[in-house]
C-alpha cells in the first residue's frame, strides 16, 4: 500500500510536534530535578519573561546556567516583575538542579536579586 506524499509530510510533522512536546515535558513539573536543594549564585546574562516560565541565563565563572522560575503568573504573585532584575545584576538562586549532571538547569523556588527575595514557589522553599 502506497502512502500519500501528503499523507507522510502529515505524519512526519507530527513527529516533529510530538517530540518536541516530549522534551518540554521532560522539563515540566519536578520529576527532572534532583532531590535536595542546591544554590546557584551568579551574573545575569539573560532574562526571559513568559510562557511556559521566565527563564533567568546565569552565569558563574563562565558557564551559563539556566534557571527555571514558575509560572508568569506565580513568579509575578512572588513580586518578580519583568523589569525586577536587568542583565548584569547579582542573582542568588535556591532550587533544584537537573538530574542530567550534563545539564546546567535549574527549577528555583527563591530567588534573591538587588537585596530582595522572591518566594515564586513558596510552598517548597527550604526551612532551616
Amino acid at each position: 500500500m502506497a502512502i500519500s506524499g501528503f499523507f507522510r509530510a502529515t505524519l512526519a510533522a507530527g513527529v516533529v510536534v510530538l517530540s518536541g512536546a516530549a522534551a518540554a515535558l521532560a522539563h515540566h513539573g519536578w520529576a527532572w530535578t534532583e532531590d535536595g536543594f542546591f544554590e546557584l549564585t551568579g551574573t545575569i546574562a539573560a532574562i526571559y519573561y513568559g510562557n511556559p516560565h521566565p527563564t533567568l541565563d546565569v552565569e558563574v565563572e563562565g558557564e551559563v546556567w539556566r534557571v527555571d522560575l514558575a509560572t508568569p503568573r506565580a513568579t509575578a504573585r512572588a513580586g518578580f516583575m519583568e523589569d525586577t532584575a536587568k542583565v548584569g545584576d547579582e542573582v542568588t538562586a535556591i532550587g533544584n538542579r537537573s538530574r542530567d549532571a550534563t545539564e546546567r538547569w535549574m527549577k528555583a523556588v527563591r530567588i534573591i536579586v538587588n537585596g530582595a527575595t522572591y518566594d515564586v514557589y513558596p510552598d517548597r522553599v527550604p526551612t532551616n
